[in-house]
């Protein structure tokens, strides 16, 4: 398997920012880590290895983004707002570096243009949804596990406008754009969570966000998997290569 690492300097954070790409060619795959994990993370935790045989044929090819949840969701230094407004510019990071410089890397690795695939756990997942569903135009692909999908996990009620926006199951409830609509209906949209250990809250959350596709028409796979299915990496690694297995 071809690894390259990367550490490049963002305009947006005003800082380095490290990642890694796996494979060669393929559907590019862009993965958050969980609540203060770092660009290493997916790979230490036996997720590169669960998808081996997927990047070494060329179907996958799997970029993994560092995190600053510390600076934000989880940080206990600075104020809501001043949180928030320091993902914002996480968000930008994502959008206005990452995501231009994955996709002119997989034109050239597959020699065509290719859509996203955002995924993660528990707050990964929670990422890879909020991003798409705030900015989806270059995204076909969510597969989101054990994530949370509202910002009442981390901010309580506190919902001023910049924290509702991040907020997916506030704001979508709201959004009757149909242009967005149309975007999320066309594309493929996974949310998965156990009934076993920690998965309590996820679950909830799991839900909640489904209640609200529902309710607004969009089409998506909720699979909620048995009593064994724990908040933890054994799983995760099972349920996405299940996952992908599905897709590709």
């Amino acid at each position: 398997m071809i690894i390259r690492y990367y550490n490049e300097y963002s305009r947006h954070l005003g800082r380095q920012m490290e990642y890694k790409v796996y494979g060669h060619k393929g559907k590019p795959v862009l993965v958050f880590p969980t609540s203060q994990g770092r660009f290493f993370q997916y790979e230490d935790s036996g997720m590169i290895e669960a998808l081996n045989g997927f990047i070494n044929d060329g179907k996958l090819q799997v970029w993994a983004v560092d995190g600053i949840d510390w600076e934000t969701f989880f940080s206990t230094d600075w104020d809501n707002l001043a949180r928030i407004y320091r993902h914002e510019q996480y968000f930008n990071y994502i959008n206005e570096e990452i995501i231009p410089s994955v996709l002119r890397q997989s034109r050239e690795n597959n020699g065509s243009d290719q859509q996203l695939l955002l995924t993660g756990c528990s707050m990964g997942a929670y990422h890879a949804a909020n991003f798409y569903f705030r900015y989806p135009w270059a995204v076909d692909t969510v597969v989101a596990l054990s994530g949370v999908y509202s910002s009442d996990y981390f901010f309580g009620g506190y919902k001023p406008t910049e924290i509702y926006l991040n907020s997916p199951v506030d704001y979508l409830r709201n959004n009757n754009d149909a242009f967005y609509l149309d975007r999320f209906g066309k594309s493929r949209l996974i949310f998965c969570c156990g009934h076993g250990a920690y998965e309590d809250e996820m679950r909830d959350e799991t839900h909640a966000l489904q209640r609200v596709l529902t309710d607004k028409g969009i089409p998506a796979w909720f699979d909620y998997w048995g009593a064994e299915s724990k908040h933890d990496w054994d799983w995760w690694q099972k349920q996405i290569v299940y996952f992908i297995g599905q897709i590709l």
